[in-house]
């Protein structure tokens, strides 16, 4: 294994770590409020960091979701290229990737995805989709969302312009721009080629992608609650002395940066095993579980050093508590992923 960037990879990273330092502002995030930012989307699409995803695998988008992590930029990107960019690259049709690659790398097509399988979508009657998915991330920034089924089947269903899919706003702990989705025999073309659409191997990869994808953003956004806190603990004195100075805030705060280094390792190797053709269900399983369990661990202790003003919730370390949380819960909790883990690997062959 060698987690080492590319060059290519170095360089989308720098870029991407440039744009959200400059665009990704307290400021700027506090006046978004639960919405995106589209004049920040606006910029990574135009830089290409998008489109580039498909070059730099599976391991560049993870390294470029930690860059949005560290400030909690609001912009669909997580879900539009694991559920939109490298889903449909993967199992896509011919016929599919030339129609909606383009869109999807310039930024006019925003994918969200509803995982993992809902019980009660289902193919209608007389066609099309029907059921209701309670929340499903980036929805309200979508253009189409990419539904698992009951079945373990991908279908693409395009929103907008009363085509049978409604989506009505809905709230999370995170400002995720998040909706409601209802299907009434809403239309809807499966992934790949029939029959079985995607079929459970598609299926299979998808999800791991995701989850492999969101446990880097989960690296970026604990990284960035950890860098705020040495910063204050290095800086807030105490009887005439630095907090960082006293060694249950050092004792602290290495675990919190273990726990980082965990979340990141697991996540890089998940990614490289992908990008290398090699089996990697029980990796991207693996960093789900650090993403979700130290994840949670690392925001607490981010916003616990912060003292007083970590209670607050117009502090910038409180939205990377929310972001913490939310993907903890998002990535299935830690107990339900290593339950899964647990009986994956039971049932290997």
């Amino acid at each position: 294994m060698d987690f080492t960037p590319t060059e290519a990879q170095a360089a989308a990273r720098d870029l991407a770590a440039g744009i959200f330092a400059d665009l990704a502002t307290h400021e700027r995030l506090r006046a978004a409020g639960t919405g995106s930012d589209q004049e920040l989307w606006k910029a990574l699409t135009g830089a290409g960091l998008v489109a580039a995803v498909g070059e730099l695998g599976l391991l560049g988008l993870v390294l470029l979701l930690e860059e949005q992590g560290r400030t909690t930029a609001q912009v669909p990107y997580a879900a539009s290229c694991a559920f939109g960019l490298l889903a449909v690259a993967a199992h896509g049709t011919e016929e599919q990737r030339e129609r909606l690659l383009p869109g999807i790398e310039d930024g006019s097509v925003v994918v969200a995805g509803a995982f993992p399988a809902q019980r009660g979508v289902r193919p209608a009657a007389r066609g099309g989709l029907t059921g209701t998915v309670p929340v499903v991330p980036w929805l309200r920034d979508a253009t189409h969302v990419l539904v698992a089924d009951a079945g373990r089947r991908l279908w693409l269903v395009p929103l907008g312009a009363g085509g049978g899919a409604g989506v009505e706003e809905t709230e999370l702990t995170a400002p995720w721009s998040a909706g409601r989705l209802t299907l009434r025999e809403a239309p809807a073309e499966p992934l790949g080629d029939a029959p079985g659409p995607g079929g459970p191997g598609a299926y299979a990869d998808v999800l791991a992608v995701a989850r492999t994808a969101f446990a880097g953003l989960q690296a970026g956004v604990c990284a960035g609650s950890l860098a705020r806190a040495v910063a204050h603990t290095n800086t807030r004195e105490q009887f005439g002395r630095p907090l960082a100075t006293r060694q249950a805030v050092q004792l602290r705060a290495a675990d919190a940066h273990m726990d980082v280094e965990a979340i990141r390792v697991t996540a890089y190797e998940a990614a490289w095993r992908r990008d290398a053709g090699l089996p990697y269900a029980t990796h991207a399983l693996t960093a789900a579980w650090w993403a979700s369990e130290a994840g949670q661990r690392v925001v607490h202790t981010g916003q616990h050093l912060h003292g007083g003003a970590g209670a607050d919730v117009a502090h910038p370390v409180h939205r990377h508590f929310l972001w913490g949380r939310q993907l903890d819960a998002y990535l299935g909790s830690g107990s339900e992923v290593l339950q899964e883990l647990g009986e994956l690997i039971a049932h290997a062959d």
